[in-house]
């Protein structure tokens, strides 16, 4: 507590002091909440004063009293305390073990395609947090009902109330089983497309969603042919797999599949617009230690992976 503020002249410490007698009504008071000897809050209060050229208490026998000055000092010097509680819980919150109860919302195909093994890891790593997914499709309240961070898809709308954090961009290519690929033919251009099946992701209307391709500067965008729509991706995936067809996908979430030959990458030099995956958790100055460490697993996880397949034709 004994270094001074070069700028100013002024030891945010100083501040504090005053900010406790003023607030107690006692140095002794002070210094005893402070932890430090009576003498020393009286020498450092007098030094303040002395950098301010103005007193601050009026100090009897029987009572003490706040200057109009001192009073003008006082909501800065409350402002320091906060800021320096606000530290202290910091680092206490950052030093404490995590725990407790924490709600995450989740898309079912972003868990199991991708979380699995990092959600385990995560449990073993934290034995005092209980983990509570929900991984239904629909947008949950955050606030409202109560959960901790949510993971989101695509474009956010603006909240005041809620901080987003970006964990990683997908990118999405088409894939097929390859005995689907040697009965029906590779697709050459994008047009060949009209003559293959699709199994095709479903919007919130409960009509297929359109691709849009992009190379280089070339587009294509269409409705392709099929008869399977779905509103998830993993189910598209294993419908691919089990070759009912070609699937729009992220790239992340068929990353296993072509690992093990069961799809390939069709149109490899196609992509569809990628997409942006994001942690959003409630807006709080101080974030608990649960949701950080669960966000910092978040990061790890998909920021230190890949996303993404080699486009490489085979």
């Amino acid at each position: 507590m004994e270094q001074p503020n070069a700028e100013y002249g002024v030891d945010p410490n100083d501040l504090l002091i005053f900010a406790r007698v003023a607030e107690l009504g006692s140095f002794s008071r002070a210094a005893e909440r402070l932890g430090l000897p009576k003498s020393t809050v009286s020498r450092r209060l007098a030094a303040l004063e002395q950098r301010m050229g103005e007193r601050l208490l009026l100090r009897t026998t029987r009572r003490q009293t706040v200057t109009e000055f001192g009073l003008q000092l006082l909501e800065h010097a409350r402002q320091v305390v906060a800021e320096m509680d606000a530290v202290s819980v910091l680092r206490e919150q950052r030093q404490a073990a995590p725990s407790g109860r924490l709600r995450v919302s989740m898309p079912s195909d972003f868990a199991n395609l991708l979380l699995v093994d990092s959600l385990a890891a995560f449990m073993a790593l934290h034995p005092a947090i209980s983990l509570e997914l929900d991984l239904s499709p629909r947008r949950v309240d955050l606030l409202g009902e109560g959960f901790d961070v949510a993971i989101r898809m695509g474009d956010l709308p603006d909240d005041a109330l809620l901080v987003a954090s970006k964990l990683a961009v997908l990118t999405h290519g088409l894939y097929a089983a390859p005995d689907y690929l040697a009965e029906h033919g590779d697709p050459q251009t994008p047009d060949d497309l009209a003559r293959h099946a699709a199994v095709r992701l479903m919007r919130g209307s409960g009509e297929p969603a359109a691709w849009t391709l992009v190379q280089g500067d070339q587009r294509w965008s269409g409705v392709p042919a099929g008869r399977a729509t779905a509103n998830s991706p993993e189910m598209l995936i294993r419908l691919a797999r089990a070759g009912a067809g070609v699937a729009a996908v992220p790239d992340g979430f068929a990353l296993a599949d072509v690992r093990s030959g069961a799809l390939r990458r069709v149109l490899p030099g196609w992509a569809l617009p990628s997409s942006t995956a994001w942690a959003v958790y409630p807006g709080r100055k101080l974030m608990p230690a649960k949701t950080r460490a669960f966000v910092d697993m978040l990061h790890m996880a998909l920021g230190g992976r890949s996303l993404s397949v080699d486009v490489a034709p085979p």
